[in-house]
């Protein structure tokens, strides 16, 4: 069991996700990192899938009521035991009365604790994972609050203290982050210099950058081809009848700040797709702090398919690392 002394900023039970019920409008939540949650359940002998916690900028604090092997990986949030400075990327242990915080956050935004055993909440859905604005999944639906009781999972034995990712497998954060984009079905709605300005400007993540999207600010606004609205759609240039939304997909309201949805948001709506942030840039975003700089940059499917090949392949050379 683990006691949540502090809950940090938005602390969360995540997993990989519930895939399958987007179409039912329930989004597939896990963790916005899905390499650093499966790098980190993988040095405590864990499935990849395993349900771990989301800390998101400011970390928690949690006493261990219970010995465990622990590995933290995602953004560069020092953890320390009792004080003690951790390595991350490192699996390490707590013992019993001790208690873990964090270090801010130096690059990155979200970090990922593993638990030798996995954070032992109930499946919904297929998942352990919470969808917060559904309350669903996770530890009662929502966010931790101080005084939460986590259950923790029977060890499989196979991690071991001092297991440690190969520098080549570590996450690169922080910087100017360049996002791949499939141009989508509504891409020729903009004007051709509107089309140019959003792949040639930088853009900056705003204060509002949460699960559900993440809002870029300081690029020239966009403009939409004229065009007699058909019936259903709004009076806004950026709206459309009804569509449906996928993960990563990128709208633009009144054509001003492009939004990207990630793992939490809605599965349709009624602004256009101008177009999406490909599945192997998706952890990226999830690790972006308010006030970081991206570009946008067009590519093709085919291209979007070899790097999610590639995505995979780092991946796999987790598992073979630490078979779980």
């Amino acid at each position: 069991m683990i006691t949540v002394l502090k809950p940090g900023l938005a602390t969360s039970v995540q997993d990989l996700g519930r895939e399958g019920y987007y179409h039912l409008g329930i989004p597939p939540s896990g963790a916005l990192d899905q390499y650093a949650l499966s790098a980190a359940n993988q040095l405590v002998g864990n499935p990849p899938g395993a349900a771990a916690l989301e800390c998101t900028l400011l970390g928690p604090e949690l006493e261990f009521q219970q010995d465990a092997l622990v590995a933290v990986c995602g953004a560069h949030m020092t953890p320390r035991v009792d004080g003690l400075e951790m390595h991350q990327d490192t699996a390490f242990t707590v013992k019993a009365g001790q208690v873990l915080r964090f270090d801010f956050p130096r690059v990155g935004a979200r970090a990922y604790l593993a638990v030798a055993g996995g954070i032992d909440v109930a499946l919904v859905l297929g998942s352990r994972s919470t969808y917060a604005l559904g309350a669903l999944g996770g530890f009662e639906g929502r966010r931790l609050v101080a005084g939460d009781e986590l259950p923790v999972g029977i060890a499989s034995g196979k991690g071991r203290a001092g297991a440690s990712l190969p520098m080549a497998l570590r996450q690169s954060l922080g910087g100017e982050i360049t996002l791949r984009v499939v141009p989508g079905l509504y891409y020729d709605r903009l004007t051709d210099s509107a089309a140019k300005s959003f792949f040639a400007e930088p853009w900056t993540v705003g204060s509002e950058a949460d699960r559900i999207g993440y809002r870029f600010k300081g690029g020239s606004a966009l403009g939409f081809q004229p065009r007699e609205q058909p019936f259903g759609a709004g009076s806004d240039p950026s709206n459309i009848v009804d569509s449906c939304y996928p993960i990563g997909s990128i709208q633009v309201p009144a054509g001003l700040e492009p939004i990207v949805l990630h793992r939490d948001a809605v599965s349709g709506g009624g602004y256009a797709m101008i177009g999406t942030v490909i599945s192997a840039d998706l952890d990226l975003i999830g690790q972006m702090q308010p006030n970081q700089k991206a570009r946008f940059k067009a590519v093709t499917l085919e291209e979007a398919l070899e790097a999610r090949r590639s995505y995979k392949k780092k991946l796999s050379c987790l598992g073979k690392l630490f078979p779980s």
